[in-house]
């Protein structure tokens, strides 16, 4: 089967490597954009296919020659070590050819919206809340990825009830989306006096970002409400009626932004995190494992629901979904999250492998 699998993705790639040179394709931008897409993604299947063929024909010669006899020993120990080196190429390449073909998460490459809230523990929580926002953004950074705050509400001791920022560049939501969940400290906060170890937590939702011709959004189904701006934000702040607050009306969903002094930049602002939490909706309605994608997120940002757990006086991080530990606590808040998401990644793909036909 994997070697048909093989000859399907050379014939498909030669086949698209073609119509790229095709005139009558180049001659339309939009079927030309789509083919060469397909072409590009193709790409890394196309040299697995091309190695495993090549990876077979040497395991085959090799057998051949075994099989004639007549060898003396040292071109018998020669062939038998390529035999044995071919095969375990094969395999090594089969396992990578699966991987390759498995269904992708379409919205894995588009940009992020992220919403960080502080949940159960009070200004503990919201301390720590400003600390996951900090993590993920250098996360994001360290990928190179271009980071936007979209609104932004304080708490009063310097941390945050709630931020919502974007992430551009392709593949954001792709690398962001495992850090949606609970996250849950355990250290003593600044505001207690005995010492005693408090549990706190932060919840994180990560979305992807969909452009207006993907969610279209009715204008009479929400209700536009402006009002004064609060808080730190310049001169402009509370005096001008800036800040935006959307409603919409079939779902509930509410929407506000203030962080700018424009109020069209607010308003442009609330509804690209409106139409990203309608998507959501919508794709947890037409899945039913996502059902309710959103909610079962975050859950409800009880200390007994939980993705991960910083635990500070042992300096120790653990992610509950792959049973992972890492002792380096300080380097994962300053963004190094690596381990964990692409153990997150090869789990996925086990799943996904036990599930597959291939």
């Amino acid at each position: 089967m994997i070697e048909r699998l093989a000859a399907e993705i050379e014939e498909k790639y030669q086949a698209l490597t073609q119509d790229l040179a095709d005139p009558q394709i180049l001659r339309d931008q939009s079927r030309y954009a789509e083919v060469s897409k397909a072409h590009a993604d193709l790409e890394e299947s196309y040299r697995l296919a091309v190695a495993y063929r090549e990876a077979g024909k040497s395991l085959a010669d090799a057998e051949v020659m075994l099989d004639e006899g007549g060898l003396d020993p040292e071109m018998k120990e020669f062939l038998l070590e390529e035999k044995e080196s071919a095969r375990a190429k094969l395999e090594e390449l089969e396992h990578e050819l699966r991987l390759t073909v498995l269904e992708k998460d379409p919205r894995d490459d588009k940009n992020a919206i992220v919403e960080v809230r502080a949940g159960a523990g009070g200004d503990e929580a919201a301390l720590f809340a400003a600390e996951v926002q900090r993590m993920i953004m250098r996360y994001a950074e360290r990928l190179r990825f271009k980071t936007e705050i979209l609104s932004t509400t304080e708490a009063t001791l310097g941390g945050i009830k709630e931020v919502i920022f974007e992430l551009k560049g392709r593949g954001a939501f792709g690398a962001l989306k495992y850090e949606s969940g609970v996250h849950r400290v355990q250290r003593v906060p600044v505001t207690e006096s005995t010492g005693r170890i408090h549990t706190s937590t932060v919840t994180v939702a990560v979305l992807p970002e969909v452009e207006e011709v993907e969610v279209q959004i009715d204008p009479n189904d929400v209700r536009v409400d402006v009002y004064r701006s609060t808080g730190p934000g310049g001169q402009s702040v509370n005096t001008t009626d800036s800040a935006v607050r959307l409603t919409h009306l079939p779902t509930g969903l509410v929407v506000s932004c203030q962080d700018e002094k424009s109020q069209l930049q607010n308003k442009e602002r609330a509804f690209r995190i409106l139409r990203a939490r309608l998507y959501d909706i919508r794709q947890a309605e037409q899945n039913a494992k996502l059902a309710a994608e959103r909610r079962s997120q975050v859950g409800t940002g009880d200390r007994a629901q939980k993705i991960r757990t910083y635990n500070f006086p042992q300096g120790r991080v653990t992610d509950h979904r792959v049973g992972l530990t890492s002792h380096r606590l300080e380097a994962i808040l300053q963004g190094e999250l690596e381990e964990f998401t692409e153990a997150l990644q090869a789990q996925h793909r086990a799943e996904q492998l036990a599930a597959a036909t291939i």
